[in-house]
């Protein structure tokens, strides 16, 4: 069957997936790919499941957050899938809409940015007014085909205890002892069996709920890019370089995270401090997002178009930095003609 052909062959799988994701440049291609990874996503998590409670792998906190609500909620993993399938087709979609005019491809842009928002404020009812995580279901993380290198008791060894080849073999007795082992490979394995005070809350409660402030913002991030996208529907057609919409995006998108920020040092005990690994991680994310401003509307036609036409230029003629000039051109083809290969949401 196909599923334990995935399952026997995960990272062969997941190799061919990134290669197909990174080399083509066929749009109906990199959808499709994204799509099946979906369905084999699903498969490896199955097949994690089957396996022993001591031979599973341990999960990141992600994967238990998002996890814990897929099996709590159908309804929740039903908009998460949904959202994903948008996310994997939306470009596909903008490109199709594009043959019909510039005004047509907003329409479809204001229309895709209208249903991801309309999902992920469902998701945020459905999870008690808890912040969003990107993606919304588990990620892929482990690879079933290399749990069976485990011992047949379930339990795992050290690396040193692991290998043959570090054996002494006494030269009159001919018998063999094992080497001692390093203290950093015993420190390393201890390390990752040690569980932090996350591994032990309840998988809810690794993203706390939010109220007042702190959902005003977290409402206000999830529908800027809607904001953004009729935006530049209204004023982007007439002019590329209109700074209005650029202006207005990065005010709400920054607003949004600053008030968050407020909220969590005023409501929480600890403030910022006190927040889960899960919180920090998503905080940090958001926080790299804001870097993407530099690829969108006023500002990259003014400033980031000329400055990659101008690195690029600097690479041609000259052997391996002209490969690379190359796809930094195919990537501006689509950073400069559409709209979601910048979009972070």
């Amino acid at each position: 069957m196909y599923g334990d052909f995935v399952t026997k062959n995960a990272s062969a799988v997941s190799q061919i997936e990134g290669a197909l994701r990174s080399l083509t440049y066929i749009l109906p291609v990199h959808s499709s790919v994204q799509l099946l990874s979906i369905y084999h996503d699903s498969l490896l998590a199955r097949a994690v499941q089957r396996l022993p409670a001591l031979q599973r792998p341990h999960p990141s906190p992600h994967t238990r957050y998002t996890r814990f609500w897929s099996q709590k909620s159908p309804a929740y993993k039903r908009l998460a899938m949904l959202l994903q399938v948008v996310q994997y087709t939306e470009l596909l979609c903008e490109m199709a809409a594009k043959r019909r005019g510039e005004r047509a491809r907003w329409r479809a842009v204001v229309i895709l940015e209208s249903i991801k928002a309309m999902c992920r404020l469902l998701l945020m009812r459905l999870t008690n007014s808890r912040p969003l995580l990107n993606p919304p279901l588990p990620e892929r993380e482990a690879d079933p085909s290399t749990l069976e290198e485990k011992d047949s008791s379930g339990l795992e060894s050290p690396p040193s205890e692991k290998s043959e080849d570090t054996q002494w073999t006494m030269p009159r007795t001919g018998l063999s002892l094992p080497t001692l082992p390093s203290s950093s490979d015993i420190s390393g394995y201890l390390l990752s069996k040690a569980l932090t005070a996350d591994d032990i809350k309840p998988p809810k409660a690794l993203l706390h709920r939010v109220n007042g402030m702190g959902e005003l913002a977290e409402v206000l991030y999830i529908l800027r890019p809607v904001i953004y996208a009729a935006a530049m529907h209204y004023w982007a057609t007439k002019n590329k370089k209109s700074w209005q919409p650029w202006v207005l995006g990065v005010t709400i998108e920054y607003g949004a995270r600053q008030l968050a920020k407020k909220d969590l040092q005023e409501r929480r005990a600890g403030g910022l401090r006190a927040l889960t690994a899960l919180e920090k991680e998503e905080l940090k994310r958001r926080g790299w997002s804001l870097g993407w401003w530099l690829m969108r509307g006023a500002f990259y036609e003014t400033f980031t178009k000329a400055w990659i036409h101008s690195v690029t230029n600097k690479l041609r003629n000259k052997p391996l930095l002209d490969m690379a000039g190359g796809i930094i051109e195919d990537y501006e083809f689509l950073w400069d003609q559409y709209y979601f290969p910048t979009a972070t949401l």
